[in-house]
């Protein structure tokens, strides 16, 4: 795949994504945020408009483009590589979790582990840099950081009941 990238004053900037099968597709990121997304056959071919998003419309699409909403790989967990050593993990408590009913700090999870727990999302509500008090829930999805053995110890750990 290769992607090509280019400015377009007054109007924002343009990329063109060569896909594998020699697809073209040319996205245009408007100053105010808005997206349109262009499908073309060939370099030299007139492009096909097949989107028209919002900036918030493409977040939203990218969003579930990038698997923070579904990752068909690894179904318990969502993966984000913040660099080579240190990645971001998204693990759901099921109900066999060991540590339900527990708070943050009886677990001692980032001592045991190594990783730090820096959101909880429980629901509609997200809980940012949960305090030692917080308990743990079934369907609680945890926001954990750490290398990747960190995050093998602590799927082990969450997950070792099941």
């Amino acid at each position: 795949m290769d992607i090509y990238e280019s400015d377009l004053r007054g109007i924002g900037r343009k990329f063109e994504i060569e896909l594998d099968e020699k697809e073209i597709y040319v996205i245009i990121i408007h100053n105010n945020g808005r997206r349109e997304v262009y499908r073309k056959d060939s370099s030299s071919a007139d492009g096909e408009k097949i989107m028209d998003l919002s900036d918030h419309e493409a977040r939203v699409m990218g969003t579930i483009l990038e698997g923070a909403y579904f990752q068909p790989i690894r179904t318990d967990s969502i993966e984000a590589q913040l660099s080579e050593d240190v990645i971001i993990e998204w693990w759901t408590l099921t109900k066999e979790s060991p540590i339900l009913g527990q708070t943050l700090g009886e677990t001692e999870l980032r001592s045991r582990t190594g990783v730090t727990i820096s959101a909880i999302i429980r629901g509609d509500d997200v809980i940012s840099n949960p305090n030692p008090n917080t308990t743990f829930h079934a369907g609680d999805k945890l926001v954990a950081i750490g290398s990747s053995d960190e995050q093998d110890s602590l799927e082990q750990l969450l997950y070792s009941a099941n």
